[in-house]
């Protein structure tokens, strides 16, 4: 069987932007499932990787902790 791009799982635009925004210059990681995050690229692809579940779970906690005033750069 092959995958197409409409197979593969993929992130909705509005999670693309918000997580360019928390990841966009970022200095100080964000940590999520106990694994630290500094770009936007690491975060995706990791999100990516989880169950869709468990991706809406680890994005809500980086979007927690970006809000954070001891988490923003």
């Amino acid at each position: 069987m092959t995958v197409t791009k409409e197979d593969a799982p993929s992130l909705e635009r509005a999670q693309r932007r918000l997580l360019r925004r928390i990841y966009n210059g970022r200095s100080v990681p964000i940590i999520a499932d106990g694994r630290p995050f500094l770009t936007y690229s690491d975060a995706s692809q990791y999100l990516l990787s989880l169950a869709p579940q468990a991706r809406d779970i680890a994005y809500v906690e980086m979007k927690e902790q970006a809000k954070s005033p001891r988490h923003n750069p």
